[in-house]
């Protein structure tokens, strides 16, 4: 997979979902999403493209969306129930999981390895007074992989109250949520992941981060299409994963941070 440049933008963001700044209109946008595992083209058009400065990684969504739906309301719902666009930051001992569906509805979750846990910190990783669950990945249950999943790093904890302090999120709809009478053209994403929320789990990361860094992180998208009266549920990602499990972040897609300006690229 190709390395993403992510430009940085000076001057400061709006987040509305609209993608209508000059920033974003400068910035690379990724190729058309493929199917995370065998990396055909997508079905419907899906594009992302990441941004940054000394307080936010941004990041928008571009969804070609015929009958844009979208039902649960409630913060940490599972999101992924509805069609939903999502992203994982790795932060090598930990990683983040955040989604987000077309009615703006998020939902989170904070996964650290456990061979690495004794490096954060116990008081506010509590995983007694925390709602804290072990998390062998999304097929943990495949034959000898039953207890631990199938990745070498083994399990992680899971902390499903997490909330990244600072987030900011925007979502805006290109034709009529829930009414399949009209097609739409889709929906946009807009969203402010704070550096400074990361603190306590991007252990490995500067903050903000230096010039050529390089993070790795999933773009998705997970959709549920019905069809002839029966529906499937296909997954669409930036770069292919290679297997159903979206918790393997060494094959999430490589961005490499930049100090140029991404408004003075040609």
């Amino acid at each position: 997979m190709n390395p993403y440049t992510c430009y940085r933008t000076r001057r400061p963001l709006t987040i509305d979902g609209r993608l209508e700044e000059a920033p974003w209109q400068k910035a690379p946008r990724s190729r058309r999403f493929v199917d995370m595992l065998s990396g055909e083209p997508a079905h419907f058009d899906t594009r992302a493209a990441a941004l940054w400065d000394e307080r936010y990684l941004y990041v928008g969504f571009w969804i070609e969306e015929p009958f844009v739906a979208a039902t649960l309301t409630e913060r940490d719902q599972p999101v992924f129930v509805d069609n939903d666009v999502e992203v994982f930051i790795d932060a090598g001992d930990a990683y983040y999981e955040f989604e987000i569906n077309a009615l703006g509805t998020v939902y989170e979750v904070l996964f650290i390895w456990q061979d690495a846990f004794t490096r954060f910190d116990q008081t506010l990783f509590d995983v007694h007074s925390r709602r804290a669950s072990t998390f062998g990945g999304n097929f943990d249950r495949d034959g000898l992989a039953f207890w631990r999943g199938a990745h070498p790093r083994g399990l992680r904890w899971a902390f499903t109250d997490w909330d990244l302090p600072g987030l900011q999120t925007g979502v805006q709809v290109d034709g009529r949520l829930n009414e399949r009478a009209s097609v739409d053209r889709g929906w946009t994403v807009e969203l402010a992941f704070p550096w400074a929320g990361m603190s306590a789990w991007a252990l490995n990361r500067n903050l903000p981060p230096l010039a050529g860094d390089i993070w790795r992180m999933f773009f998705g998208r997970f959709e549920h299409l019905a069809i002839s009266g029966q529906t499937i549920h296909p997954a669409w990602s930036w770069d292919p994963i290679g297997s159903p499990d979206t918790h393997t972040p060494e094959r999430f897609t490589p961005i490499v941070f930049s100090d140029d300006d991404v408004e003075e690229r040609p």
